[in-house]
């Protein structure tokens, strides 16, 4: 049946539609779960431990069980993948990491969590969105592309085992899906003790599911195309810039897994917000500074291509893989983003008794 597809619409709609199909399983899930790592490190900072962490680790456990299991299973090959197989920067995702999660703290979201406010009519988000699209395409190809590359250079790591994290340890795919398992029943036990609701915890199940689901399909499609077909799973940034790039400078999009993806999670999450009627308008005002929330979509668009991708790509996506640069960019993530919400706590309490 794969096979018939791809000789129909080719390898570039084949990969866009299952783009689109997990972008809307994403965007439907993620808007009603209100999966958010930004959300979730502000809790931990406060010296919470509750509901939006036990959503931002069912997500994630989710997505480590599923891809875990499916490579276990023998259905799933992601070793050339370019979160294992490329050549990685542990300099780019320690500095990358600390750069989005500052960011993403002053931009009140992460790239993913822009995107699917931006469906709910959040204006905000849309033009923070913008800015952070822009930044990184200049930092992928662009005048910042020189800045990136002379930080990612500092600390190199090679392609293959040594970017594998399980490799490093020692453990297999089996055994990684099991300590998932368990770390999914403790969030979903979490998530009752918080007074989450079932429904948003299941959503926030199907988000990791949806990693798992763009893992599975583009090795699918690379396994039955004659073409070399890169195999990849959600993440933002990069595929914003090239679909944002492509409208700009082409009459033709080329198509691709990232093509669908980005519009996918809009329509799945404007959907789950008229649904819901949780959609309405949000714009700037006095509590919420423009300036704030570019400069926080500066520091998301250049530290998530020095990282390797944002919160989902680097996070979700490379984590579910066990790539170690991935691991160690979405550790540095939440370290930037609980430095900041502290420090911008500690000057507005200064302000506050100054005034």
């Amino acid at each position: 049946m794969l096979e018939s597809l791809i000789d129909q619409f080719g390898d570039g709609g084949v990969l866009m539609l299952a783009g689109a199909l997990v972008g809307i399983i994403f965007g439907a899930s993620a808007q009603h779960s209100r999966f958010c790592l930004r959300a979730a490190s502000v809790e931990l900072s406060e010296g919470g431990f509750g509901p939006r962490i036990s959503i931002w680790l069912i997500a994630f456990s989710a997505g480590v069980l599923f891809v875990q299991l499916s490579i276990a299973a023998g259905i799933l090959d992601v070793s050339q993948s370019r979160q294992l197989a490329a050549t990685g920067s542990m300099s780019g995702a320690i500095i990358g990491g600390l750069m989005f999660g500052c960011g993403m703290i002053l931009a009140r979201g992460c790239a993913s969590r822009l995107l699917v406010l931006s469906a709910t009519g959040n204006l905000r988000a849309i033009i923070t969105g913008l800015v952070l699209t822009l930044v990184a395409q200049a930092s992928l190809r662009g005048a910042l592309s020189p800045a990136r590359e002379a930080l990612a250079g500092l600390w190199l790591v090679p392609g293959g085992e040594a970017r594998n994290l399980l490799s490093q340890l020692g453990l297999s795919s089996t055994i990684a899906a099991i300590i998932a398992a368990v770390a999914l029943a403790f969030a979903f036990w979490l998530a009752r003790r918080s007074d989450v609701r079932s429904s948003h915890a299941f959503a926030a199940a199907i988000v990791g599911g949806a990693v798992g689901l763009g893992w599975l399909f583009t090795y699918a499609i690379s396994q039955a195309s004659f073409e070399v077909v890169a195999i990849s799973s959600v993440t933002f940034t990069g595929p914003s810039t090239d679909t944002l790039m492509g409208l700009v400078n082409s009459t033709e999009l080329p198509l691709g897994f990232g093509v669908g993806l980005v519009p996918g999670v809009f329509v799945g999450a404007m959907t789950m917000a008229i649904l819901t009627r949780e959609a309405h308008i949000e714009r700037f005002g006095p509590d919420t500074p423009m300036e704030r929330y570019l400069a926080g979509a500066t520091l998301m668009g250049f530290g998530s291509m020095l990282a390797g991708g944002c919160a989902v790509g680097a996070g979700m996506s490379g984590g579910a893989v066990f790539a170690i640069t991935a691991w160690v960019a979405v550790f540095f993530m939440w370290v930037g983003a609980m430095a900041t919400h502290l420090l911008m706590g500690r000057i507005s309490r200064r302000a506050a008794v100054a005034a």
